[in-house]
């Protein structure tokens, strides 16, 4: 992979030209594409510019594949984009059988959001079908999709944060190790889990050379048994504090619909407002509004389980300009991987034209305990412009907050917010929200 003024692309070598030719020249590759399974990609006809004397008697093609907006990870997706992820990796391997190719990668960060709809990015995870050799993607799928699904499943709890101590998917012995007892009576899940980590953890190998007998049927078979437990697995966990939000503030003299018209008409005057963020978005009620516009919107919370409810809306309305994510503010997504450059951090991939922070600051400042003077810096680092809520000290949601720990926030004031945040930002407007107390304001990134 290298990139060019702002371009992604992708280096075929001459020891995968075979593979490669036969993926395209069998129909393969159009036919995913055309199913909308796989991104797709163009031909161009030169090489990598600062390519290394190896890198160039290596190349065989260079590719301008598609852009995706925005890349997000499997820590950041709640457990039904993981588990939509997991199915769509099975339909693509699936469907890559009877052209005689095989699906050789099945790491979950092979799939990316586009167009409101998981899709496949990497071009070249699939070579010709081997009938004589094993699937060699399954443990790659299993540790990458199932142990977290199967993980969530039991616990009810939000285990994506594993995926970051394991990215490589999280080995089956740990599995195995932290399902419960009664996991072991699903057929699937004894199969794919413990009986397949109890064969995975032996030492015994198989010499050199010998074949097996891995059909098509097998094979079909195999991903037939997966797709069936994944489909069987969902989503159990409770909603968080804030998850009756937007039913409990609509019932206050029209607090959310001032808000709304507020925020609205701010954003229509501003121009060029292509890309946002809305942060603390819980189940997406402003995110929605952003969309309308035609805004690719970014709709981040730390509660699973509201946005694992943002995401089924997003997929039954068929809402393509929404990316539903899970992030903590307090402690975003890093950068990892080889050198801390594989992966780039939450904040190095946000750079939008829109935020909007509304009822947010108090659970960072005060449930956080985190400065204003860093909430602004964090912001001013993701945006040019910025539509903020602030909440009063008296404010009973704040109250409520301060009734489980001690009152030490003598510096939340308003006039401290203002002070703060003028360090990074232009404030442009400031509007009262009805008789609430609360305050919006809008606010610009100087230069």
């Amino acid at each position: 992979m290298f990139e060019k003024d702002g371009v992604l692309y992708r280096q075929v070598n001459t020891i995968f030209k075979k593979d490669f030719d036969h993926f395209l020249s069998s129909g393969c590759y159009d036919h995913l594409v055309k199913n909308k399974l796989l991104i797709s990609h163009e031909e161009v006809d030169w090489n990598f510019p600062d390519a290394t004397d190896l890198i160039a008697t290596q190349w065989y093609k260079t590719l301008k594949p598609e852009r995706i907006p925005f890349i997000s990870y499997p820590y950041e997706w709640c457990f039904d984009m993981l588990k939509d992820a997991a199915l769509l990796t099975l339909q693509l391997a699936k469907k890559c059988i009877p052209f005689g190719i095989i699906l050789k990668d099945a790491t979950a960060f092979n799939v990316q959001w586009l167009n409101g709809q998981p899709v496949f990015i990497d071009t070249l995870s699939f070579e010709m079908y081997d009938a004589s050799k094993p699937w060699i993607a399954y443990r790659q799928f299993c540790e990458n999709f199932l142990s977290p699904l199967l993980l969530m499943h039991y616990t009810g709890q939000p285990l994506q944060a594993l995926l970051l101590a394991y990215p490589e998917g999280i080995p089956l012995s740990i599995t195995k190790s932290l399902l419960p007892w009664k996991s072991r009576l699903s057929f699937h899940t004894y199969l794919h889990i413990h009986l397949h980590g109890s064969l995975a953890s032996k030492s015994s190998v198989k010499e050199s050379g010998a074949k097996t007998n891995f059909s098509e049927k097998k094979l079909t078979d195999l991903i037939r048994s997966l797709e069936s437990l994944i489909r069987s697995l969902h989503w159990k966990g409770r909603p968080g504090n804030w998850g009756n939000y937007y039913e409990e503030v609509s019932q206050r003299n029209n607090y959310l619909e001032q808000k709304k018209n507020i925020a609205v008409g701010w954003i229509n005057n501003l121009v060029q407002i292509k890309t946002a963020v809305d942060l603390g978005a819980n189940e997406g009620e402003f995110s929605f509004l952003l969309a309308k516009k035609n805004i690719g919107t970014l709709a981040t919370d730390f509660d699973h389980t509201a946005i694992t409810n943002l995401y089924r809306k997003v997929i039954k309305k068929n809402e393509k300009n929404i990316l539903p994510l899970m992030i903590d503010l307090s402690n975003p997504s890093p950068a990892i991987g080889l050198n801390n450059r594989e992966r780039s951090s939450f904040i190095e991939r946000t750079g939008v034209d829109l935020v909007l922070a509304l009822a947010l600051i108090h659970h960072l400042a005060i449930g956080k305990n985190i400065p204003f003077e860093k909430i602004a810096e964090f912001f001013q680092k993701i945006t040019k412009y910025l539509v903020i809520e602030f909440i009063p000290k008296e404010d009973e949601k704040i109250q409520f907050m301060l009734n489980q720990k001690k009152d030490i926030y003598i510096d939340y004031t308003e006039e401290n917010f203002v002070k703060a945040f003028g360090q990074f930002f232009l404030i442009e407007k400031k509007q009262p929200i009805g008789d609430s107390k609360r305050v919006l304001y809008l606010m610009k990134k100087p230069g």
